[in-house]
């Protein structure tokens, strides 16, 4: 691997990952069509960790100070807290319990991943649309039933090409969540998700790991940390005020190019 296409693999990850898209689709596909993977899955698991850097760069002093007041017995804080460890203990159970299936099988057909994709974005395009009236405003104050098919409905993306936002922020809407809290609930849940994803694969993979390309997995991980600081900054403004369909015509685009390169032969 080159630091070329490092640095590409590491802006789609940056790019990918806190949008309605499905990061894990397109690095797969990338890798596919450029034949590309990394030793143990060393580079793909470590410019994750750029990416929930990121969020943590931008929501540490919010999350901190919810923290430190849940701990000191603020109710408001407490629930909030409570709302996403609720929406995250899903994923805990059926990621444990289906881990290896995922990244064996699921993992390792792109043909599936191209489909995800367009019908992912086929749902976001009608989104809009059909999303009931939303009266929860506040993603730190949403009612704890919510919050848990919330987190169900995140499970979802452990189909590649599903999307985690995607799924995460499409149950939020039919639950009637407002487009903006909804994007923040995700962005939230994708700290606790994300951390324990990336570090139990590193766990699961401890073996195998290969750091012996380090040049091009430090490039990957800062181009990917500081494409996604930019993207959550602007990604909060721009569905609050246009919605999805972006990001549903962007799925079909990739998905159905995607599958003709299968089918040429790529």
């Amino acid at each position: 691997m080159d630091l070329l296409i490092a640095a590409l693999l590491g802006l789609l990850e940056g790019l990918t990952e806190f949008i309605p898209v499905s990061s894990t689709g397109h690095l797969l596909l990338a890798g596919h069509f450029l034949g590309f993977e990394s030793s143990g899955k060393t580079f793909e698991v470590v410019i994750q960790l750029g990416a929930v850097l990121a969020i943590l760069t931008l929501y540490g002093v919010k999350v901190t100070t919810l923290l430190v007041a849940a701990a000191r017995g603020d109710s408001v804080a407490l629930r909030g807290v409570v709302s996403v460890l609720l929406a995250f203990l899903p994923a805990v159970v059926i990621g444990l319990l289906a881990h290896d299936f995922i990244k064996s099988v699921l993992f390792e057909t792109p043909a599936l991943i191209a489909v995800m994709l367009i019908l992912g974005g086929v749902v976001l395009l009608f989104v809009d649309r059909l999303a009931p009236m939303p009266i929860h405003t506040d993603a730190l104050a949403l009612p704890l039933r919510t919050a848990l098919i919330i987190g169900l409905c995140q499970c979802l993306a452990m189909v590649p090409g599903v999307s985690r936002s995607g799924a995460t922020i499409v149950g939020a809407l039919f639950l009637r969540v407002e487009k903006r809290a909804a994007a923040e609930f995700s962005f939230l849940l994708s700290l606790p998700t994300m951390g324990a994803a990336v570090a139990y694969d590193l766990f699961k993979s401890r073996d195998l790991l290969d750091f012996s390309a380090l040049s091009e997995i430090a490039i990957g991980f800062a181009v990917a940390f500081v494409t996604a600081v930019f993207v959550v900054k602007w990604v909060l403004d721009y569905v609050g005020k246009r919605g999805f369909a972006l990001f549903g015509w962007w799925r079909i685009i990739v998905g159905v190019v995607a599958l003709a390169a299968l089918w040429s032969g790529f």
